[in-house]
């Protein structure tokens, strides 16, 4: 590497520069704080981890996410995290081992071995909200009023939520009689979605069979109609498919109550995540943006992983993403510029104001520097032997 490549970054990594690092910053304060008045404590887990505890339970995807490292300790392998959800359903079944529901939040980078798509970083800035020892329907809902309240802080125009439910593709595959290998290929076709492969692959499945229905549900989504169509499709298949469709219901016409404002739809193609979701899932969008904006949904298996099987629920989202693409004012005030002076009045001054504003204090070296070029707005001036504030004008 020549001296001029040296400030170089690696493809994916950015510095994050005044005045977007302290929206950054801000949103992610108001975020953190939205979670903590809804009773969702403060967590804050180690950059690095044991593979063993980063990978358990989730699949294979976070694997293939996580950049791998030796501990020079102990020679064994560690991880950078890639998702914080698994930290906290550690810190839950091991850390804290209370009984009864815990609520914690979170928020920090997190490192991917490739970016999500092209337009995003290998270096989001993760936060989140995770709900365990529930499995009640009213802890679904209100992961989701939290997610959209977190999304609202944001300023997001037009939120559209998609609903899904996991359980509906692992019960018809679970009644198929396919191999692994024709098992992976579906669930790669489902994930994106693509009805041609999907055709390819269950188009000689008898009418009414499992593959059969899953292929007629791949052609599913939208609004109420949507769900009124996989109703017929499953109709009669088990209970646990009516048990998942009435959720769906049932949460819809909970979100169509309480946000109005919010379009609500139905994907039966949905398998995001790093495979370790059980139950009902979700993900937000924004018009104009490919990508999900927030997701999450129900994770029970994860915490039995750890020693203490706990049902769970979560979302997360990237606060960095979410500036980028939000319409939230974000005023950052002007500061107060202090010359260079050895006056004991004006540190006492200084002092005094730097109980509520933001103080620049000049060096030698600002000699004829404009204080506006350093973000002020007001100086500190000798008026009659007082230090005052007064605007620049």
């Amino acid at each position: 590497m020549t001296v001029s490549d040296r400030w170089l970054l690696p493809d994916g990594v950015e510095d994050i520069l005044p005045p977007l690092a302290g929206q950054i910053e801000s949103l992610r304060r108001d975020v953190m704080d939205t979670c903590q008045r809804w009773g969702y404590q403060l967590v804050i887990p180690p950059l690095v981890e044991y593979l063993e505890s980063l990978f358990t339970g989730t699949g294979n995807d976070l694997q293939l996410q996580t950049f791998k490292l030796t501990d020079q300790l102990t020679g064994r392998m560690m991880g950078v995290r890639a998702d914080m959800t698994p930290q906290a359903a550690r810190i839950d079944a091991h850390t804290l081992a209370q009984e009864g529901i815990t609520r914690l939040c979170y928020a920090g980078h997190v490192l991917h071995t490739r970016p999500r798509h092209m337009l995003a970083g290998r270096t989001p800035i993760q936060a989140g909200c995770e709900l365990f020892g529930s499995q009640s329907e009213e802890a679904d809902t209100e992961v989701i009023r939290l997610m959209l309240e977190a999304l609202r802080v944001a300023g997001l125009p037009g939120i559209h939520l998609d609903l899904a439910h996991v359980s509906i593709y692992q019960s018809l595959m679970g009644a198929a009689d396919f191999d692994a290998a024709t098992e992976a290929a579906i669930f790669d076709a489902m994930a994106r979605k693509s009805v041609p492969e999907l055709d390819g692959l269950l188009g000689e499945c008898e009418s009414g069979s499992p593959g059969a229905r899953l292929r007629d549900l791949a052609r599913v989504s939208g609004g109420r109609e949507a769900l009124a169509q996989a109703s017929e499709i499953l109709k009669g298949f088990s209970d646990d498919l009516d048990a998942a469709l009435n959720k769906l219901s049932r949460v819809s016409d909970m979100l169509a109550e309480s946000y109005p404002e919010v379009s609500v739809g139905f994907d039966f193609c949905e398998l995001r995540g790093y495979n370790y979701h059980t139950g009902l899932v979700f993900a937000a969008y924004v018009p104009g943006h490919g990508d999900s904006v927030a997701k999450g949904g129900r994770y029970d298996a994860i915490g039995s992983d750890f020693g203490r099987a706990r049902p769970a629920t979560g979302f997360s989202l990237d606060i960095r993403a979410l500036v980028s693409l939000g319409q939230r004012p974000c005023e950052i005030p002007g500061a107060i510029w202090a010359p260079a002076d050895a006056d004991p009045a004006l540190e006492r001054a200084v002092v005094e104001q730097r109980s509520a504003h933001t103080v620049v204090r000049a060096l030698p070296e600002d000699a004829g520097v404009d204080p506006r070029n350093r973000g002020c707005d007001r100086q500190l001036v000798k008026r009659d032997g007082t230090w005052v504030v007064e605007s620049l004008g």
